[in-house]
């Protein structure tokens, strides 16, 4: 296995979030053999990685995915959230820098991981890696760009002498569409799996269960995903969803 790469492989980021868990159907859509990674780098939503276990074993139930999934993998990065001072790795109130970035925004996380992404992958021999970033609701985060993931591609590449193919089935879509595509992939039952089965609240709240799903509400990410599912239930896409708001807000006003 170390020394050959398998075609229909693939390896997923798998955080236990929204966005990994709809990767990940759509990577066992795809390849014969997938195998997760997930990081715990310390974030403050710790609760995401306690869902993990449960989407996997939920996911291999699925009939036509039926012996696809294999190992999992944690790799603890706790270094990287000692070494930071962000609103994901300390009890502070979320908020936007000088520069509009939010202080979500954790540097280096996305090149961490997938540089460990792509070590484990050569070891394991799989040739894709998927992750969740995406350049449509990316809250402005510099390492979600679709030019940061091909030159990271680029660079593992070349510093390992292997041909990984580095894949972001979300990077032009917006959430809407992601709830969507769980609804392409594997019908309700995925939805309703994402929907109760996930994570995404950076607060780390989970008490009771919205039609969304579990979260604070009020975070960057419960909004993000609140309105996702809102406009997703319309048949709408996010944009249009804000649109039909702030011409609402307008003719109250």
């Amino acid at each position: 296995m170390n020394r050959t790469v398998a075609q229909d492989s693939a390896l997923v980021l798998f955080s236990g979030g929204q966005d990994s868990a709809t990767c990940l159907a759509w990577a066992l859509e795809r390849y014969r053999r997938v195998e997760t990674l997930g990081f715990d780098y310390g974030q403050r939503h710790h609760i995401e990685l306690d869902c993990r276990a449960g989407l996997r074993e939920r996911l291999q139930a699925f009939p036509q995915w039926q012996g696809r999934l294999g190992e999992d993998h944690l790799v603890d990065l706790s270094v990287l959230g000692a070494i930071s001072d962000t609103a994901m790795t300390r009890e502070i109130a979320i908020e936007a820098n000088a520069q509009g970035l939010p202080n979500t925004f954790v540097p280096g996380r996305n090149l961490m991981f997938l540089t460990f992404a792509a070590a484990v992958a050569y070891r394991r021999g799989l040739q894709v890696i998927v992750g969740g970033m995406c350049e449509t609701d990316f809250s402005g985060y510099p390492d979600c760009r679709d030019d940061t993931i091909k030159a990271l591609q680029v660079a593992l590449n070349l510093g390992m002498d292997r041909r990984f193919v580095l894949e972001t089935p979300l990077m032009w879509i917006d959430k809407a569409d992601t709830w969507r595509l769980a609804q392409e992939l594997g019908g309700d039952a995925l939805v309703d799996l994402i929907r109760a089965g996930t994570h995404t609240c950076y607060l780390g709240e989970r008490g009771a269960l919205h039609d969304w799903g579990y979260g604070c509400g009020t975070c960057p990410a419960c909004e993000l995903r609140k309105r996702g599912y809102q406009a997703y239930r319309a048949g709408q896409s996010v944009a249009e969803l804000l649109a039909g708001s702030d011409a609402a807000g307008a003719a109250g006003a």
